[in-house]
């Protein structure tokens, strides 16, 4: 019988056991992109300067490398189905209070507590999956939750988009993630413990059972228990930090392993999906809920991007697909930065010099916009600016809509309407800055998205395997911190185009690095 006969066979159990724990996945890139269009609301009705917007945004990651590094021993000490219960339950209480939030602590708060959900299920979903997946579909299985994710990243992106134009639309936006937390939580009580796990505790009779409604009728169970014993014996040889770096094997392969997690995060991905919607206003879409229905079709790229990445995976091989990945991002990013760049450079003249505050005297918009505490106010469209003045503006407190009557009432204009622009400028060819971000998403979500988890899984023997697996899952972690922690800080300091050439320069790095070394020491395929 061949892999396609012995899948069908398995019993309907294992799909939904697939499934129950796959929405940990969901939940995450749920998150991941509901933030981005959900802050651009926040940020006005809760008037939130640029360190807490990214306070706010960054909260969740904090939380889940913390989360996650205890993750680990929870889930051998109480085991794999308690651990995803738990993970279920804070997500839930999470959504709860981030979508009731009256206001910015408690927001922080929310996610901050939805950060803890995430950590655990990020290392728990994963582990569980490999272990009650039967071994001919165990590849394919674990790889649904990269799925999950990237799916979750396109809902999210829609139910920002359906919810933009509601009245304080941001709460349904983040406290709706609490249905599918809350299916989680049903399912997880019935779902079963993980056989290996139950191996782990004497539980042979309980393991037994478990395998008895996730295997085909006809299936070895007792050569798989036994097999389970052995390669638990064999794990039983686990090395400390002090053990893997002994070892220059191991070494070698825990640096690629690190490399390729870190970079996966310095190379802006979930910036560039935390702050989509950000991205698309600062390229001068200037109305919020078109900006974040262009967020959704651009998360679409990255969903469908992952199918590309199972489709050419066997085809290419990893080493192939995650180093054309790389290369594709770096263009593109390249080509955000440009695009940046050329708004920067061609942005309308400031007609009227604004007397009130020396702070905003600027010949230009880019300029003007490039102060944080500064704003442009133009009468006319993208294609004839008439009139325009650069003003000082409270960034901790100023409402957009207010700012825009000022600009039209203002003497330094004529009258009739104006438009105040904070952080973008007025350009004709934003939308290249779009077909970069699609371009971008594309281009990482079939390589550097799953890839350098997928490789992580291969390249340690098994006694370094959790040891080093702990350690590049923190370094993930805590890149995605401080990247997405700074990101719109480097957009003020090294306005835009700085931003994406300062990414641009770490991908280049990554690239040699990994071609020197993936090949001379892991002869990846």
């Amino acid at each position: 019988m061949g892999e396609g006969s012995a899948a069908k066979r398995l019993p309907t159990a294992i799909y939904l056991l697939t499934f129950l724990s796959a929405i940990g996945g969901f939940l995450f890139g749920y998150d991941t992109g509901v933030v981005s269009g959900a802050m651009l609301i926040i940020r006005d009705d809760f008037k939130l300067n640029t360190l807490w917007h990214e306070l706010i945004v960054s909260a969740t990651i904090g939380a889940a490398m913390l989360a996650s590094l205890g993750a680990g021993a929870a889930t051998d000490r109480y085991g794999r189905r308690l651990v995803i219960l738990s993970a279920s339950l804070v997500f839930l209480v999470g959504a709860v209070v981030m979508g009731a939030a009256p206001e910015k602590v408690t927001l922080l708060v929310g996610r901050i507590i939805v950060g803890i959900g995430i950590g655990l299920a990020s290392m728990v979903v994963p582990v569980y999956l490999s272990e009650v997946s039967p071994v001919e579909i165990r590849g394919r299985v674990t790889v649904v939750n990269n799925i999950f994710i990237t799916g979750g990243q396109l809902v999210s992106s829609i139910i920002s988009g359906a919810f933009s134009e509601v009245p304080m639309g941001w709460r349904y936006m983040l406290g709706l993630a609490g249905i599918p937390a809350l299916l989680q939580l049903i399912g997880s009580a019935m779902m079963p413990e993980s056989p290996r796990w139950l191996i782990s505790q004497g539980r042979d009779a309980d393991a037994m059972q478990v395998l008895e409604k996730i295997r085909p009728k006809d299936a070895d169970l007792k050569n798989e228990i036994d097999s389970i014993k052995a390669a638990m014996a064999d794990d039983s040889r686990q090395g400390g930090l002090k053990e893997v770096l002994s070892s220059a094997t191991v070494r070698q392969a825990l640096l690629i392993g690190s490399l390729l997690q870190l970079f996966q995060q310095i190379s802006g991905i979930n910036t560039v999906m935390y702050y989509s919607a950000s991205i698309i206003t600062m390229a001068g879409i200037t109305d919020k809920s078109l900006a974040i229905w262009l967020s959704a079709a651009t998360s679409s790229m990255n969903f469908i991007g992952t199918f590309l990445g199972l489709w050419l995976v066997e085809r290419l091989g990893r080493r192939s697909l995650t180093l054309g990945s790389l290369l594709g991002t770096t263009v593109s990013l390249f080509m955000m930065a440009i695009t940046f760049q050329m708004a920067y450079i061609n942005s309308p003249k400031v007609t009227f010099s604004n007397s009130v505050s020396s702070d905003c005297s600027a010949d230009t918009c880019g300029v003007c916009t490039s102060k944080s505490s500064c704003g442009y106010c133009f009468m006319g469209d993208r294609n004839d600016i008439m009139n325009s003045t650069c003003v000082a503006v409270n960034k901790t407190s100023f409402d957009e809509m207010s700012m825009t009557g000022w600009c039209s009432n203002s003497t330094l204009l004529s009258d009739g309407n104006a438009t105040f622009a904070y952080d973008w400028c007025p350009y004709t060819y934003a939308w290249l800055c779009i077909v970069g971000l699609a371009l971008y998403l594309l281009c990482f979500s079939p390589g550097m998205g799953p890839m350098p988890w997928t490789i992580n899984s291969e390249i340690y023997p098994g006694w370094a395997r959790a040891t080093c697996n702990s350690i590049t899952t923190s370094i993930n972690w805590g890149s995605n911190l401080l990247v997405s922690l700074t990101f719109l800080t480097l957009t003020e300091v090294l306005l835009k185009h700085g931003a994406y050439i300062d990414l641009c320069v770490f991908l280049k790095i990554t690239v040699g690095l990994l071609l020197v070394h993936s090949r001379q020491h892991l002869r990846l395929q």
